[in-house]
């Protein structure tokens, strides 16, 4: 049984914990009109003090610095960062994203979307793939599934990772409409963001392959940055596996972007094209020099 440090414990901190300062404002004796004021809260507990436009600069440093605090104690040490669409159904939800289609113009866009679940299915499939090799070095884990922690494709990769027994990570959004953690992330690795900058750069911190299925503004948003900072060499390289050939060569004609002279021909190597999970790991095998 360890015993408690004594006030002549050489290792032991001289000035008391704030959580054990916490402790004793909330015994404070008196209950006066100074100490019911706002002013006189601890600033590290007062909310409203924290939310004032002028503290901006340390929320920013809490939500870079709580994130990363969560995942080198849960030892991640890579990611495989899954993209996507938010909207994509999952196989079993086709006949309800069918049913709720009234108009002859939401059929057809509940027919697309229809057609995407394979996607879904090859996330799910990618997630557990990976997440079974149970890659570790030097003490930490690598490859560990990350997804924007929301339904659809992100559902699709947390729920990989469960199938497989692993654990996965969610980096959610507060967004105006309401939106909460797919069931699949694993709790305690279940982060919120307030801001889109600070996410997006916990998404590629770790990132050692993103995979980017067909998805929206936020989908192509995240890819660009991407590919913008491997282009510019403010990243070094990674595998970044596109998959669905038909879908992004009809959203984006990354050829005329060649064409026009605003990209060079080498920055179409940036990335693969991809249809099959399998197909996305074995592109990821040959880049690190891994058992396929």
């Amino acid at each position: 049984m360890s015993e408690k440090p004594s006030d002549r414990d050489l290792v032991d901190h001289k000035f008391y914990h704030a959580d054990a300062e916490a402790g004793f404002a909330d015994r404070a004796p008196e209950d006066t009109a100074q100490t019911r004021h706002p002013s006189y809260k601890l600033a590290f507990r007062d909310t409203d003090f924290l939310l004032r436009e002028e503290l901006r600069p340390i929320r920013f440093q809490l939500e870079l610095l709580k994130p990363e605090m969560v995942l080198e104690e849960a030892r991640v040490g890579s990611t495989l960062v899954m993209y996507g669409s938010a909207r994509i159904p999952a196989p079993e939800q086709i006949d309800e994203v069918m049913a709720r289609a009234k108009t002859p113009e939401e059929k057809k866009i509940a027919e697309k979307l229809a057609e995407k679940s394979r996607y879904y299915v090859e996330a799910q499939k990618l997630a557990k793939l990976v997440s079974e090799k149970s890659i570790i070095e030097n003490g930490q884990r690598q490859f560990v599934v990350c997804s924007g922690g929301g339904p659809s494709i992100m559902e699709a990769a947390n729920r990989g990772a469960s199938e497989a027994g692993a654990e996965s990570v969610g980096l959610n959004i507060v967004l105006p409409h309401e939106q909460a953690p797919n069931t699949y992330v694993t709790p305690y690795l279940s982060l919120n963001f307030h801001y889109f900058a600070l996410r997006k750069m916990h998404f590629l911190i770790r990132a050692r392959a993103v995979a980017v299925f067909p998805g929206g503004f936020g989908t192509c948003d995240e890819l660009f940055e991407l590919l913008t900072l491997i282009q510019t060499g403010k990243m070094k390289p990674i595998p970044v596996l596109l998959f669905g050939k038909n879908f992004w060569d009809r959203v984006i004609n990354f050829e005329a972007l060649v064409e026009e002279g605003t990209i060079n021909a080498a920055d179409l190597d940036l990335f693969q094209r991809v249809e099959t999970a399998e197909q996305a790991w074995k592109h990821i095998a040959q880049f690190y020099e891994l058992e396929a």
